[in-house]
């Protein structure tokens, strides 16, 4: 059981571990603060755009009759389809995923990779005898005649 816990504390401590916790904490926040761009500036915008609509209050009672809102019908004891809600959801994911891909684009440019340095020319063969550059293949040197291993 020692071994275990020992095994697990390696795991927990390594730093991809920490990074993707951090990560999670800092998601989460984020998430807060796209929940609050889509419900209280976002959505009121387009409601606004839209007449008056309030997107959250959209709703279907499942028994065929008319509520003023989602609590009238929640007390009546009828349940409902949100689907006002589920619009809000859409626009936050977007939202969220168009930050995202701004975000990881902005860091992509910040970290661009170096352009690779040229492969460094192979060093010219030289006749071991009178010091010339031979080819790679040559069997005798072309300048002093000398045979080559």
């Amino acid at each position: 059981m020692k071994k275990f816990f020992e095994e697990f504390k390696a795991f927990a401590m390594r730093g991809n571990v920490i990074d993707m916790a951090i990560g999670v904490v800092i998601g989460g926040a984020f998430g807060k603060i796209t929940t609050s761009l889509v419900n209280d500036i976002f959505m009121p915008l387009l409601g606004m755009m839209t007449g008056g609509v309030n997107f959250g209050g959209l709703f279907y009672a499942l028994d065929g009759n008319e509520y003023a809102s989602i609590e009238a019908a929640a007390e009546a004891g009828v349940g409902t389809l949100n689907y006002g809600a589920f619009i809000q959801n859409i626009v936050d994911f977007l939202l969220i995923a168009l930050c995202m891909f701004i975000v990881v684009k902005f860091m992509n440019n910040m970290h661009k990779k170096p352009e690779p340095a040229p492969a460094p020319a192979k060093a010219p063969r030289l006749c071991p005898y009178c010091k010339s550059e031979i080819a790679d293949d040559a069997t005798r040197c072309p300048h002093c005649t000398s045979e080559l291993k």
